[in-house]
């Protein structure tokens, strides 16, 4: 554990306290979003530290152009970057013509910070002695609107302790930012036009190459001990900025408060040469309503989000802030609305990965979406990839495939891959079958059948077309074998027949083939639509069956478990527990040639396979599997610590569980791999989440029903959670000694509890 400083709290995020060293790391931990947009939690007034500057606008990015060493052929020629996006929350604040500068002040003292996931809203006071000895008290709140999905709201006061003084506000707009990570350092944002109007400011700019056009926006007005005020105005333009200057003196003990709303409107949703007038709009609905009701219209829509998603945790206050911390930072991220959106592994918090998104999204996110909101949102996740697949076929036609076979990006805003280490982008092709998860994992939850002959069916079929044509005969092993691959243990580069893509690979074909019948057998137009358009036939499907029967799956009869590719004993095979702490994380020291030859499996690899297929493989075998594979795991992939728990948990090891949910749930907040200061991880946290309701609450779907094996940590009195199967709300309450159901729905349901059909009947507790 690296850091130990936000202060536990069952709603907040708390930081007491000014630490220079820590501020790119709260940044991240304090962000915000609302689904549209997103930001950094970085000062509003001036900061000369070091700080990472971030705004983002969902789904607004830069093809920036592939940076390597050695050009392979198939290599995307871009690597698509989240974009920073122009600056609206900047506020330069003057007393007495001194700057307010945390980082040059003689003194800061009671600096706190409170991101309040409750109500969703952003919170920083604290007093600095300024340069010239004047004292003065700062408190800034803003939040980005659910309702008014393209503004924010700021509201910055300023109170003097010790003098009176003159304050002077400087709010600003500034295009003239750029990306930490751009690749050759490049400007990606062409500044068009700049306005002002009365106290409105606004910057027209368009992104090179993709030309998506925004329209960056400010209103502004002041208030003097709670009375709005006239104060002394200008105006100033700038290259690539757009400020305002409200000057007033006032007196000891007076509050100034300067309330700013901003935002962004883009292209992608409006005109281009209407959005200034819908800006205008904008701030229009927004200044009717208010700084102080449109925060109250936050805290109403955000406690319609808890009333569905929450996760009650009684008895461990670090356990409960870490759970909703993660479920916040989701809802922050995507809500569902827009099926061209998608969830990006840093969210709203950072740069790092590019990309809207990974195979994250199918493998672990959309159980959270399936079960906390309407099953249209994972259906909408379902439907990015399908409105894709063209791009998928396109990608594997660059590496050489044919017949319509898809490779589904490693990294992609548009559905081209924009992913650019080889070892990766051509060799992590496992991503590939996550697809085809998402939809046999969507319709087992859902029971909306319809979605594959609707549109699934196709995916699946371009992806059984690329497994049969990646795969090769071996006759040595007299088995069809894929070689030249990177596992989800990315520690292994270029391996052959790791254990999970092979698998992955057979149940592909085989859950493809199989739908196939079940179209041809219920949804007859839909099948001569889809065998029309993709020309498949009896000999390819016989083809299909020949690989997928005869699949090589590497085997150790010494261990008695699947290995995880070819070789993979030929390793020096040394537990992590015997490995120095001062080694870890071992991508931060050491070299990469130490880590590929080194036993170390970077997150759940073989296990992964066993946490999607559990149902194929008994309690012995995984217990054994678990067993020989844990031990060497780093843990090192935020996408590792919540399978551990969810197997831990159902192999009835509740310590061990309970010890990698804190993990996954605190990843961030504690910084486990030292990292965070470059955003947080938000595809994992739906792990986190998963390890509450599939681990300790034992969630499944089995022949149909919902299923649950409830456990708890001796740490924990109760906890509780719901969920939306096929349109019925069920809360679960889980307590040491007793588990209770309560069906908010209109029909009763039964579920399996305990392997033992239970009935629930609307709004009636049942305790089991």
């Amino acid at each position: 554990m690296n850091q130990d400083y936000i202060i536990a709290d069952s709603w907040s995020i708390i930081e007491d306290g000014f630490e220079k060293g820590l501020v790119k790391s709260s940044e991240s931990l304090f962000s915000i979003g609302n689904g549209v947009m997103g930001q950094r939690a970085n000062f509003e007034e001036h900061y000369s530290g070091p700080s990472f500057q971030g705004s983002y606008i969902a789904g607004v990015y830069y093809p920036d152009k592939t940076k390597v060493g050695w050009w392979k052929n198939g290599y995307p020629e871009h690597f698509a970057k989240v974009l920073n996006a122009p600056n609206w929350i900047g506020i330069d604040v003057h007393v007495n013509n001194e700057a307010l500068d945390l980082n040059t002040c003689k003194k800061v003292e009671n600096f706190r910070r409170e991101l309040n996931m409750k109500e969703g809203w952003y919170k920083r006071s604290f007093t600095a002695t300024l340069l010239n000895d004047i004292e003065v008290k700062i408190i800034a709140t803003r939040f980005l609107s659910l309702d008014l999905d393209e503004l924010g709201a700021i509201n910055y006061q300023v109170e003097v302790l010790n003098s009176a003084a003159k304050i002077t506000f400087s709010p600003y707009l500034d295009n003239g930012i750029t990306n930490t990570d751009a690749n050759w350092e490049e400007r990606f944002w062409e500044t068009l036009d700049l306005k002002t109007e009365e106290q409105q400011g606004f910057i027209i700019s368009k992104t090179l190459k993709t030309e998506f056009h925004a329209c960056t926006f400010m209103q502004t007005e002041v208030l003097l001990n709670d009375k709005k005020i006239e104060a002394n105005f200008e105006k100033e333009l700038q290259e690539n900025k757009v400020m305002f200057s409200y000057s007033v003196d006032v007196e000891k003990g007076d509050k100034l408060v300067l309330q700013k709303f901003g935002g962004y409107v883009t292209d992608m949703n409006h005109k281009r040469d209407t959005l200034i007038s819908v800006a205008k709009t904008v701030l229009s609905k927004g200044m009717a309503f208010g700084f102080t009701a449109l925060l109250q219209k936050q805290k109403e829509a955000w406690s319609k989000i808890w009333e569905m998603a929450d996760i009650s945790i009684e008895g461990d206050v670090k356990a409960q802030q870490g759970i909703r911390f993660n479920i916040f930072q989701l809802n922050q991220t995507y809500l569902g609305k827009d099926e061209r959106l998608n969830i990006g592994p840093k969210g709203f918090t950072g740069e790092k990965y590019g990309g809207s998104t990974y195979w994250d999204t199918e493998a672990y996110c959309i159980p959270f979406y399936m079960a906390t909101k309407d099953q249209q949102v994972a259906r909408n996740l379902l439907t990015y990839r399908y409105n894709h697949l063209e791009k998928a076929i396109e990608n594997a036609e660059k590496l050489g495939f044919s017949n319509g076979a898809a490779l589904y990006p490693m990294v992609t805003m548009n559905g081209e891959e924009s992913h650019n280490e080889w070892e990766i982008t051509f060799e992590e092709i496992h991503r590939n079958g996550a697809m085809v998860f998402a939809i046999f994992n969507y319709v087992r939850y859902t029971g909306d059948f319809e979605y594959i002959p609707e549109k699934g069916l196709e995916v699946m079929i371009a992806v059984a077309r690329f497994w049969h044509q990646r795969a090769n005969f071996s006759t040595p092993k007299n088995k069809f074998v894929i070689l030249g691959v990177t596992g989800p243990n990315e520690y292994e580069n270029n391996v052959n027949n790791n254990w999970y893509t092979n698998y992955l690979a057979k149940w592909c074909i085989e859950y493809c083939m199989e739908m196939i019948d079940k179209v041809k057998d219920g949804h007859r137009e839909d099948y001569d639509r889809i065998i029309g358009h993709t020309n498949l036939t009896e000999t390819e499907l016989l083809s299909w069956k020949e690989v997928s029967d005869n699949m090589y799956f590497p085997y150790s009869e010494e261990h008695d478990v699947f290995l995880q590719q070819d070789g993979f004993l030929d390793k020096e095979i040394i537990p992590v527990a015997k490995l120095d702490k001062v080694n870890r994380p071992i991508n931060q020291k050491w070299s990469w040639d130490r880590i590929l030859r080194s036993c170390y499996i970077k997150q759940a690899d073989v296990l992964q396979g066993f946490y999607l297929f559990e149902e194929n493989f008994n309690h012995k075998t995984l217990e054994k599997h678990f067993d020989f594979y844990e031990p060497l795991t780093v843990h090192e992939s935020s996408l590792s610590p919540c399978v551990h728990s969810i197997q831990a948990a159902k192999l009835g090891r509740t310590k061990q569980a309970y010890q990698f949910y804190l993990r996954t749930s605190r990843l961030d907040l504690d910084d486990y791999n030292n990292e965070v200061k470059e955003g947080c991880h938000i595809t994992s946290m739906a792990g986190t989440w998963m390890s509450i309701v599939e681990g300790f609450g034992g969630m499944r779907i089995v022949n149909d029903q919902l299923s649950f094996h409830p456990r708890i940590p001796e740490q924990w009195k109760a906890y509780s959670f719901k969920v939306n199967f096929r349109n019925q709300i069920l809360k679960i309450e889980v307590a040491s000694n007793k588990t209770s159901f309560l069906l908010e729905g209109t029909e009763p349901i039964i579920i399996l509890v305990h392997g033992k059909d239970t009935e629930l009947k609307p709004n009636e507790l049942v305790t089991v």
